[in-house]
């Protein structure tokens, strides 16, 4: 502990400031002013109380040594600030900006004072890493004969990737889409994660020696038992990609999407990729079904675009600003947060169930025309979504409120309400593997499936989670495999399959 006094001395905590918001809303870039290096950044890491017991690393599902960082920050000694962080987190670039920071959480000077800047601390790290030349491939002293195949490059993809690579095994990842990344290429939008930030780790471990190839459907393109009879080992980190539907009347309307079917088609058009489905918000009313963060993203996303005006719709009500009772320190607690797509602009409305999408008097078809054959059934476009108030009540939390119903214009409907499971439809077809009950890939404590030499890492097996958690599967994941092609391993593992974070966010 280098300044026994510093969270004495510095009591105020300092956020990295932000474009203004009409400037940023009119392009894709980072939508933050300044980097993590500023004149106050050693000051703040300063206030790091180095605990005897540090509760902020038991938020951190990858044990970062967070005082030791935070030190090491303080004193302006970068090369050995990227040697620590980068021995427990493969991609401090992707959490230091997106993660919603469990360890500030957890960290104890946050119980009178505001936590300790662990996340600016983490992204100020590794972008003097890169800026220093200090990031570079680490390939293997000595090569093994196993070969290992990972289907996703998802952030539990890439992490199992990279270790396994390190530990000299010949390691394939095959990717669905046109490029690396997976959710964190096509899934965060570029103002939170700049693409570039991949390409760079993508050219490191090709350096290393993991190899990719794109555009590759398992299960279509090459089947699942075609690849486990090629490779000693598979992991599959397909993530979940099977989302939750709401079953309304009028679901069939044009204009209602899912929100992994809008936010790819934003991040495609940036870097000059067509369209899959080919979605904009451009002049239209926009109503986002779902406050998470994949919510806030729809919302940054389509006011760039050019909404007439977006609605965000939250069937819970706003998060409260203090720790509840029930979430106590050092849980992760839900409280709270502004985004700044929030601040960019959009309505927020809280308490509130969707009863029916309503659309335009298309279907016009004479049933005698229909039954033969000769016009096809016009689904008829969405124009709008009635809306009830929800509150406790004798039939549950979320009890109607006569009354409340109402009318909300929409040209465009997201719905961002989460994910049920992986899609595994080939896989079960042609090399069948257990599930959970819910529909997530059963694995045992070594992250094996119940097909020999098949594991599964990341939401696949855990279900929707966090960057972090993910991340932390894949290392734990890779010492699995390195362990069951060799009878050892020396690589890390933070974690077991059946560990869960005390309160998931949102």
């Amino acid at each position: 502990m280098g300044d026994p006094r510093g969270f004495l001395r510095v009591r105020t905590r300092r956020e990295l400031a932000e474009r203004p918001v009409e400037e940023r809303i009119r392009d894709w870039f980072d939508v933050h002013a300044e980097d993590g290096l500023q004149p106050w950044t050693t000051e703040q890491a300063a206030r790091c109380m180095d605990c005897g017991t540090p509760f902020c690393m038991t938020g951190c599902p990858l044990g970062n040594i967070i005082p030791e960082f935070n030190d090491l920050v303080r004193q302006g000694k970068w090369e050995d600030a990227y040697h620590r962080l980068s021995m427990t987190n493969n991609f401090p670039e992707v959490t230091g900006r997106i993660c919603p920071a469990p360890c500030e959480q957890a960290c104890v000077l946050g119980i009178h004072q505001p936590p300790t800047m662990i996340k600016n601390d983490e992204l100020t790290i590794i972008d003097q890493a890169w800026d220093l030349g200090l990031v570079t491939p680490m390939p293997p002293q000595r090569l093994t004969d196993m070969t290992v195949a990972i289907v996703g490059s998802g952030p539990s993809g890439l992490a199992c990737a990279q270790q396994l690579t390190r530990a000299g095994h010949t390691v394939v990842v095959y990717e669905r889409d046109d490029a690396i990344g997976g959710l964190m290429r096509y899934g965060i939008p570029n103002f939170k994660l700049d693409k570039r930030l991949l390409d760079k780790r993508v050219r490191q471990m090709e350096a290393e020696g993991t190899r990719f190839v794109t555009s590759t459907e398992i299960g279509r393109d090459i089947s699942w038992d075609d690849l486990r009879s090629r490779y000693d080992a598979v992991v599959a980190a397909v993530g979940s990609t099977v989302p939750r539907d709401m079953s309304l009347p009028g679901r069939q309307l044009e204009g209602i999407h899912f929100a992994m079917e809008f936010l790819p088609d934003a991040t495609r058009r940036v870097y000059g990729v067509k369209p899959v489905h080919d979605i904009t918000a451009k002049d239209k009313h926009v109503i986002i079904i779902g406050g998470g963060d994949t919510g806030s993203d729809c919302l940054g996303t389509s006011l760039r675009q050019g909404a007439k005006d977006v609605t965000v719709l939250q069937i819970m009500s706003k998060e409260p600003d203090i720790r509840p009772d029930g979430q106590p320190w050092p849980t992760y607690a839900r409280l709270y947060q502004k985004t700044s797509s929030m601040e960019e602009g959009g309505t927020y409305v809280y308490d509130t169930d969707s009863v029916e999408f309503l659309g335009d008097e298309r279907v016009t078809v004479e049933s005698s025309a229909k039954a033969e054959g000769f016009v096809a059934d016009e689904k008829g476009h969405v124009t709008g979504l009635k809306v009830v108030n929800v509150a406790p009540g004798e039939k549950g939390p979320f009890t109607r409120q006569p009354g409340t119903e109402r009318v909300l214009p929409a040209d465009l409907v997201l719905i961002s309400v989460g994910f049920l499971h992986p899609d595994t439809t080939t896989l079960l077809d042609q090399l069948p593997v257990e599930l959970d009950r819910r529909g997530n890939i059963s694995r045992d404590k070594e992250f094996a499936t119940s097909q020999d030499g098949v594991f599964v890492c990341g939401d696949a097996g855990r279900g929707q989670s966090l960057v972090v958690w993910a991340l932390a599967e894949g290392r734990s994941c890779a010492a699995a495999v390195d362990r069951y092609l060799t009878g050892a391993t020396e690589l890390p593992a933070p974690i077991v399959p059946s560990q869960r974070q005390m309160t998931l966010p949102r």
